[in-house]
């Protein structure tokens, strides 16, 4: 080969390596946005619910409008990290069934509307006390340490999911 050839080699296989780390880096990214928008959208708001549902039980439902909205938070952050995920194609059949069949079940509970709190009855009320106990269950609670991982997130999503009846 002559030193033109040689040169021009080298130089190939140094851009094909920076385009490999380049590639890696942009997926690395995207993962990581998915994820947080899930830790961070959904997981913290799980722990609020908790909070706010025994806040309120204790305060004989003085302000249940806190309660819903705080649901209606945790059913955005869903929506929000299943399509940053649909749309990064970072997210797969497997990986969106158990935050639908989450979302579906929390959809049951009475959540406010833009402009329109929801009004509770007594068996709504009974009903959140009862979500409020399975999350302190499954680790998703005030006073609980919770991880910021994704697969643990991922652990207790699943074990709520199969602990959830849907009202």
């Amino acid at each position: 080969m002559s030193k033109k050839k040689k040169l021009l080699f080298r130089i190939s296989i140094g851009l094909n390596i920076l385009l490999v780390a380049i590639v890696a880096w942009v997926i690395i990214k995207m993962n990581f946005v998915k994820e947080q928008v899930l830790v961070t959208e959904v997981q913290n708001n799980f722990v609020e619910l908790e909070g706010l549902i025994a806040n309120q039980s204790d305060n004989n439902w003085s302000e249940p409008n806190l309660v819903t909205t705080e649901l209606g938070d945790v059913l955005n952050g869903f929506w929000l990290g299943l399509t940053t995920g649909k749309h990064l194609g970072t997210i797969s059949k497997s990986d969106k069934k158990i935050p639908e069949d989450l979302y579906a079940k929390l959809n049951q509970y009475p959540n406010d509307e833009l402009y329109s709190f929801a009004d509770l009855t007594e068996e709504d009320k009974k009903n959140f006390e009862d979500l409020r106990k399975t999350l302190h269950e499954v680790g998703l609670g005030l006073n609980i340490s919770i991880s910021a991982n994704m697969d643990s997130f991922l652990n207790q999503a699943e074990a709520l999911n199969e602990r959830m009846n849907p009202h």
